[in-house]
């Protein structure tokens, strides 16, 4: 991992210069994101507890024991310091007025779709946005240091995108910034009991899931879920999170979609893309996606589409496969 020391620097002198700031990150969030998010908030309070520091968008259920979300308006921004975290384009930010704040700052880890913000640190190395603020507050450990509270939110975010240090994306830079979180008062058993318990319904939903699946050619899966589905097992669209890795557990299977219907009779399916070798990131930019290499996210407009982006995914594993 790279750090932009300048950039850390500059981070720090603003979060010193203004006296409101609210903190902004991508719609259907993710523990990285509602984790990053929320860790950056306490981050702040820790050292300076006089100031404004607004978290803005919704929250699920699901996500709710990370923390809540503070009522903003639009006269908050004034005068204020914005800050969006793991949001690689603008029209994925949660929020509209998130321009309207004096000064705007970016901080993410996917790959660079959208240039945006007075002060962009991006490092597309790191597992996840919360790894990269956790370096950032090992460099400014002296000025802003943290606590418990911050500690566990980046563990959160840290495990959500990396699987639970399953992932490619895991490195020795992940496990040295858990390493330092722990030091700093992680409690990282009931963090890991959140990721692990599920409602009665959802483990009946992913047994459903798995009888869903369909092997395709060149180690492919794909799975689809109906709005009635969601109805049927009592169960909303984020938390079918947790069934989003299920076709990766199959043997053979290297990389796959798990398709989620957005509307009762609607032919508009969220594509959920995963891979554990091929990257990915292309097919889900040609199907109005994007993400990283190997998790991004695309949408499918109809059957036909789904059946496109299947056969993408076939392609780009042929090529994978062939070249090992």
């Amino acid at each position: 991992m790279i750090i932009n020391i300048e950039k850390i620097n500059e981070f720090y002198q603003l979060i010193k210069a203004y006296d409101t700031i609210i903190i902004h990150r991508h719609v259907r969030p993710d523990p990285d994101a509602v984790g990053s998010q929320l860790g950056l908030k306490a981050w702040i309070q820790n050292t300076y507890p006089d100031k404004t520091v607004l978290a803005a968008g919704t929250i699920g259920e699901s996500l709710a024991w990370l923390g809540k979300m503070d009522e903003v308006t639009r006269d908050d921004y004034q005068d204020a310091l914005v800050i969006v975290v793991d949001t690689a384009d603008q029209p994925r930010i949660d929020g509209k007025n998130y321009k309207q704040g004096k000064s705007l700052i970016k901080i993410d880890h996917h790959l660079l779709v959208d240039s945006y913000g007075d002060l962009e640190i991006v490092d597309e190395n790191a597992s996840s946005t919360a790894e990269l603020l956790t370096q950032m507050t090992i460099h400014l450990s002296e000025v802003l240091p943290i606590n418990k509270e911050v500690a566990d939110l980046f563990y959160a975010g840290i495990v959500g995108d990396t699987g639970r240090f399953q992932f490619s994306n895991t490195t020795d830079q992940t496990f040295l910034s858990v390493g330092y979180l722990m030091k700093n008062g992680l409690d990282n058993v009931t963090i890991n009991n959140y990721f692990n318990e599920l409602e009665i319904e959802e483990l009946r939903f992913q047994s459903l899931a798995i009888s869903r699946i369909r092997q395709h050619e060149h180690g492919v899966a794909s799975l689809i879920i109906y709005q009635k589905d969601l109805i049927d097992y009592e169960i909303s669209e984020e938390a079918t999170n947790s069934i989003t890795n299920i076709p990766g557990r199959i043997k053979g299977v290297i990389s796959w979609v798990v398709f989620i219907q957005q509307a009762s009779e609607s032919e508009k399916f969220r594509a959920r893309i995963r891979s554990k070798g091929p990257n990915i990131n292309p097919v889900a930019i040609a199907f109005d996606g994007g993400g990283h290499a190997m998790a991004s996210g695309a949408n499918a407009t109809d059957k036909q589409s789904r059946d496109r982006l299947i056969e993408a995914l076939i392609e780009v594993n042929q090529q994978y496969l062939e070249e090992l």
